[in-house]
């Protein structure tokens, strides 16, 4: 896979500062590989974003009014790859228990903030070859519980249910819990068979029986989708396939 071939990572960048959310779109914008979908300017309004929305990679300053960028990054269930912007050092150690990709000291100069956005990108890349390497003619995974191995088929997967740190899978007579994230799994499926309507499911869209307001329908189980992940659903998957327009 060439980085030609790659979508654009998609960012938010999150600073109470006007200066500083300026400075921090204007570098974004000479990466040709980045795309800054939105600014905020602080973390409550980004996180309805960051979980309404298919974001990449977020610039997250730390010292923010209501809430922190470490508390708001700590309350993301599966956050995007995540670069800290702050004037404060000493927080470099909490940066790399949160697994940040770079910590980058204010004021940020343009080389030390090309290199950071680098180290995010072959991140990016390697989650991309693992979607993309997914082998669509082999209908089979394999799930582990415990010292256990248990062979699926993703074809039958109706519908994933994330539990915090394990994850329930939804077959038609079955479901099986597993000690993995969501995220884990939804990176190891195709996206052009799963979609994320909401944090907590990832359903198998050739199951879908019924859109309906704010809820979807899999063998008659009602399950919650959010606005902005339904229209995204609409306009890739639905509309699409559409015989009375």
């Amino acid at each position: 896979m060439t980085n030609n071939n790659l979508p654009k990572m998609k960012c938010i960048i999150i600073d109470d500062e006007p200066l500083a959310r300026f400075h921090l779109k204007e570098m974004a914008g000479q990466i040709d590989f980045l795309e800054v979908v939105d600014t905020c300017a602080t973390a409550l309004e980004a996180k309805a974003k960051v979980q309404g929305q298919h974001i990449d990679l977020i610039f997250l300053d730390i010292n923010m009014p209501y809430l922190t960028g470490l508390e708001f990054l700590e309350q993301l269930e599966n956050p995007p790859l995540c670069i800290l912007a702050t004037a404060y050092s000493e927080y470099a150690l909490e940066g790399y228990r949160l697994q940040v990709v770079d910590y980058l000291l204010k004021p940020i100069a343009f080389n030390r903030f090309y290199q950071a956005v680098n180290k995010a990108q072959q991140q990016f890349i390697l989650t991309e070859k693992i979607k993309r390497n997914t082998q669509l003619d082999d209908p089979f995974l394999y799930v582990r519980q415990s010292d256990t191995f248990i062979k699926v088929s993703w074809v039958d997967i109706l519908f994933i249910e994330s539990m915090q740190n394990y994850t329930k899978l939804h077959f038609k007579d079955k479901s099986i819990v597993i000690h993995q994230t969501m995220k884990a799994i939804e990176e190891s499926l195709s996206t052009e068979h799963f979609f994320r309507i909401h944090k907590s499911f990832l359903i198998n869209i050739t199951h879908i029986d019924m859109i309906s307001g704010g809820r979807l329908y899999i063998n008659k189980i009602e399950l919650p989708i959010s606005r902005t992940r339904k229209e995204e659903l609409l306009n890739q998957v639905v509309y699409k396939k559409l015989i009375s327009k």
